[in-house]
């Protein structure tokens, strides 16, 4: 038995027509909902209360949602993924995130895809009852009517995207850089014509490969670590939309509609979005959830949630007492920098990592000290993570310091008596694996 559906105000807006999904399980998720989601304000539709009146910033919430492969035989994938007659079994969405948007605030909320959807009945199979086999079962509306008993809210619009999509965002954007961790990973899949392997250290990837990256586990531990990392490439794309080059990609991300894309939202409406890019505050979370016994489904811990993903998250401390540990891969020693003025603002347990440079975004990042990684990352002005395996504990906050931090935080270097490094070069061709880091005094 399942809990009922929250009763959303207002009808549903009608499903634009447009082509169906052929099928890769992908990510890129956050990605249209930060350019695509805005396509979800529905002006004037029904009495969901989403008229944007002139001057005012738009909200909405949209659910973004990866399909993967259809088999019609063992190993082999039916050759029209669009209609696939003969499936073995319908097919999953195992990447899902809930964005919210309200003017340049943009919260975004991966749901594991064992999520049970309400209570769990042992009288059912455990499979059915997961969040990933909804679309499968019912399509994108069954879906979104899921997602909106598992988050207890009414979802606006869907976007469904498929891998040849997300690879051209990608490659309009410049491509992805990423920092494989120690070991390297390895993803061999013959009948998919999988043969991916990266070595440990930074790399710089282009659409097809970066998309592999993003949905590989065996590396990062599980499907949590893989939905962290997830987030930190988000916050990398996101941030590439406020520069020219984000800008000149926005006819390839609109060109997808209906090419890669399947949605139920306005395309007209993006433009509503756009004078709030250039100044995007950005926070990412993972549904919290709790193991049910005797099964490998998972239940949505409520409480936890609401300090997640609630309107009004816990305020931090006046007395900063958390540990912050801090990875300076600036290449410019601007972690010194960053602690002095920490310091001065109250915070005493602060650590700084020197590693090689990272092209990754710079970012804070926390597993439950949400309050805390708030009050730091708007004092700093960078995007907040919350995960399940970032390697920080609990009454500790990590901050990642890009080689974009040389312009964000230019402001620090007279601070810390440093001089300001030469301005980034855009970003190199994709290299190998380079030195593990070092760490300084």
């Amino acid at each position: 038995m399942t809990a009922a559906r929250p009763n959303p105000p207002g009808p549903r807006a009608p499903r634009w027509p447009l082509a169906r999904l052929r099928a890769l399980q992908t990510f890129g998720l956050g990605l249209a909902a930060l350019t695509l989601g805005g396509l979800a304000l529905l002006q004037g539709v029904g009495a969901s209360g989403l008229a944007l009146g002139t001057g005012s910033a738009p909200q909405f919430t949209v659910l973004l949602a990866g399909r993967d492969i259809v088999y019609c035989y063992y190993h082999q994938p039916c050759k029209d993924q669009d209609n696939p007659v003969g499936a073995l079994e319908p097919p999953n969405t195992d990447t899902l995130m809930l964005v919210k948007v309200d003017g340049s605030r943009v919260r975004v909320l991966n749901i594991p895809r064992d999520t049970n959807v309400g209570p769990f009945d042992p009288g059912q199979r455990p499979s059915i009852q997961k969040i990933n086999g909804r679309y499968g079962s019912g399509g994108p509306e069954a879906l979104t009517r899921a997602v909106e008993t598992v988050v207890g809210e009414r979802v606006d619009s869907h976007v469904v995207v498929r891998t040849d999509y997300v690879e051209r965002v990608i490659d309009a954007l410049g491509g992805l850089d990423v920092t494989v961790p120690e070991g390297g990973i390895e993803w061999v899949d013959n009948a998919a014509g999988v043969n991916f392997k990266l070595d440990a250290g930074p790399h710089h990837l282009e659409g097809r490969e970066a998309v592999l990256y993003l949905r590989v586990r065996k590396g990062f531990g599980d499907d949590y670590g893989r939905i962290d990392h997830q987030k930190q490439a988000l916050a990398q794309l996101a941030a590439r939309l406020r520069s020219p080059r984000g800008l000149a990609a926005l006819p390839t991300i609109l060109g997808g509609i209906g090419n890669g894309v399947d949605t139920n939202a306005d395309p007209e409406l993006l433009t509503a979005l756009r004078p709030y890019l250039s100044n995007l505050k950005l926070s990412f979370a993972t549904l919290p959830t709790d193991t049910i016994p005797g099964s490998f489904n998972l239940a949505v811990n409520r409480e936890a949630l609401n300090t997640l993903w609630g309107d009004r998250p816990a305020m931090a401390s006046p007395t900063p007492d958390v540990k912050v540990s801090v990875m300076d891969a600036t290449g410019a020693g601007l972690g010194s920098a960053v602690r002095s003025a920490l310091n001065t603002l109250g915070y005493r347990q602060v650590e700084v990592r020197t590693v090689p440079e990272s092209r990754e975004t710079s970012q804070v990042f926390t597993g439950q000290d949400v309050s805390a990684a708030n009050a730091l990352a708007d004092l700093l002005g960078l995007p907040r993570l919350q995960g399940e395996r970032f390697p920080v504990e609990a009454g500790e906050v990590g901050i990642l310091l890009g080689v974009d931090a040389r312009e964000h935080l230019a402001a620090l270097f007279p601070y810390a008596r440093l001089s300001a490094p030469s301005p980034v070069p855009a970003a190199p061709p994709a290299t190998p694996g380079t030195p593990p880091p070092t760490e300084t005094p």
